[in-house]
């Protein structure tokens, strides 16, 4: 490469630059240096199409920063470059990549239109893994990003979609990427975000191929790959068991062949603790335990008795008699059993209220699978609005109740909901504790137990903060409730300068001068653009600028019933004859009734 100092204005951006943009890039933290020493760093550049003309190819902000400079001073300085061969266009683009990683981090939809351009160039994934010091997966998670849709791509690069988003986001197909977008684009829509993103493509339940226990060549139900090259999945849980439980039940005759006593299948609603067991060879008559998992995980534990059987073998009494084989019942029995039991139960249960109470306050916190419960989310894309959120009183009082019931139940106080807290779990899915007899209860069976050593009160406490989590905001119920118990949005809320900033009608603004400041003001400030009419509204609910203090004033839409501002309409309300308010001791407590 030749050292030379060519003039700016025979100077331009290389679309092989990394940082090539029709936008000029950021060069506040290199400016103060070039203003006061001038570009020292040489560029590199390389002859463009016209004679006499170059290409950066790497420099692009120091050539930037000159051209502000001169503008500033008036002075055009030559800048110093190193001169590339004009026809290796992949190095050119691995030159301006090495550079400017080495600088200023680049965002991965950046390194991915550059990777893709040493592609095309003819470099292959390790080659571009060795020129750049990287792993080769490192390499292959960035191309994957083209399999990505453009628009996923580009919220991306600007930050609105975060990297486990973008993770699980590959493990889509094109048609459930746009299904996604719809879900982004639309406000009134719950989007999935993050390791939720997975749940929603793979219906609930995600597991991993690596806990397959057959071949994954011969299976024939549907797996999909993470496109980062991380993780596969499994897409249709049912055909993934139907060849697991072969599997397992394979590995079973295998041990009992090599002379194992017995191979035991753990089923998911238990759990194999090896402090209930204690180790014995197969001479010994050391059993396997198979420790089946609801993740598709599967653990085999070799040479095992429980501890019953060891003390008995210590003592030199031998093994205990062999069981007969044949099961007590058989499935079909012990379904007729279970039915008429549930029957029994839930008919007796009619007349004891206060515990069914209970039980589905458990259900509700634990779920099952015939229960499903969800925290509304409270989500914005608005940073203004969520901090505003955050900082309500009414969100305050709530946090603190919740924070209250959580160590009432048990569970960290810092879990974000009480609804679908981390439950320590061995039923089997339908609140049912394995082991019914001795064993601690845990999951829904827990819950339950726990709630029902607690008085009416704490149970109906708990229950307000379970209906609070899981109101849906927006909706019917929200208004129904808030005229039924009477609330006041002036002891919970005050306008902040985020509601200001979301107000841009001029007509509802000219009504609400008119309620804080008096028609006359709002008439003769009809004219005034939006912003003055806001401070005015502002001074007066604060008092700011000498005017009088409005105290508790709350705008039409968000009282009680709501009510609209213009004369077009468009504020959701519930029909006042819907619900009448009335005061908490209008019926008797349900728990009192208990």
């Amino acid at each position: 490469m030749t050292l030379v100092f060519i003039a700016p204005d025979k100077l331009s951006v290389s679309k092989t630059n990394m940082r090539y943009a029709r936008k000029a890039p950021d060069v506040s933290d290199i400016l103060p240096t070039v203003r006061k020493r001038g570009v020292i760093q040489t560029l590199l550049v390389r002859p463009g199409c016209e004679e006499g003309h170059y290409e950066i190819v790497a420099g692009a902000r120091r050539y930037h920063a000159a051209l502000i400079v001169a503008e500033e001073t008036g002075e055009v300085e030559p800048l110093p470059c190193r001169i590339l061969s004009e026809t290796d266009d992949a190095a050119a683009i691995e030159a301006s990549m090495i550079e400017n990683m080495a600088r200023l981090d680049a965002d991965e939809v950046t390194q991915w239109e550059t990777f893709t351009r040493l592609v095309k160039e003819g470099r292959d994934v390790g080659d571009i893994a060795a020129t750049f010091g990287l792993p080769d997966l490192t390499i292959a998670r960035v191309l994957a990003l083209g399999n990505l849709l453009p628009r996923i791509r580009a919220a991306y690069a600007a930050e609105k979609i975060d990297r486990a988003t973008i993770r699980h986001l590959t493990l889509a197909s094109k048609s459930q990427q746009r299904a996604w977008l719809a879900l982004f684009d639309d406000p009134d829509s719950y989007v999935p975000t993050g390791h939720q993103v997975k749940a929603w493509l793979l219906g609930g339940q995600s597991i991993p191929s690596r806990f397959a226990l057959f071949d994954l060549d011969g299976y024939k139900g549907a797996v999909i790959a993470d496109l980062f090259g991380d993780d596969r999945y499994f897409a249709d849980a049912d055909t993934f068991w139907t060849a697991q439980n072969a599997a397992i039940e394979a590995r079973r005759a295998a041990y009992l062949e090599e002379g194992w006593s017995d191979a035991v299948i753990v089923p998911p609603s238990d759990h194999f603790h090896s402090w209930e067991y204690e180790k014995a060879t197969k001479r010994k008559g050391g059993r396997v335990y198979i420790d089946v998992r609801a993740t598709g995980e599967v653990s085999f534990h070799e040479g095992y008795l429980t501890r019953k059987e060891a003390q008995r073998l210590a003592r030199g009494e031998g093994a205990e008699p062999a069981k007969i084989a044949r099961p007590e019942m058989t499935s079909t029995m012990q379904t007729y059993i279970d039915l008429h039991r549930h029957a029994a139960v839930r008919a007796a249960l009619l007349g004891h209220p206060g515990v069914a109470l209970r039980l589905m306050v458990a259900h509700a916190i634990g779920g099952s699978h015939l229960w499903r419960v969800s925290p509304e989310p409270q989500s914005s894309r608005n940073d203004a609005v969520r901090e505003s959120l955050e900082t309500c009183r009414g969100e305050t009082v709530f946090d603190a109740r919740r924070r209250a019931i959580l160590d009432v139940l048990g569970f960290c106080a810092e879990e974000p909901t009480v609804v679908g807290s981390d439950v320590p779990s061995n039923d089997d899915g339908n609140g049912n504790a394995a082991g019914e007899a001795g064993d601690a209860p845990q999951g829904v069976a827990g819950l339950f137990q726990r709630l029902i050593d607690l008085p009416d009160a704490i149970v109906l406490e708990i229950i307000t903060v379970v209906m609070g989590e899981t109101l849906a905001s927006g909706s019917a119920a929200v208004a129904a409730v808030g005229m039924q118990i009477g609330v006041d949005m002036a002891d919970w809320w005050e306008a902040d300068a985020v509601f200001f900033e979301l107000v841009r009608d001029r007509q509802v603004l000219s009504r609400i001068v008119a309620e804080v400041a008096g028609e006359t003001v709002a008439n003769a400030n009809a004219s005034e653009r939006a912003k003055v009419l806001k401070r005015i509204a502002s001074d007066h609910l604060t008092g700011a600028d000498g005017r009088t203090k409005v105290a508790r004033w709350v705008p039409r839409c968000m009282a009680f019933p709501a009510s609209s501002y213009a004369t077009r309409g468009g504020v959701g309300t519930v029909a006042a004859q819907a619900v009448e308010p009335q005061k908490d001791g209008g019926h008797e407590p349900l728990a009192q009734a208990a």
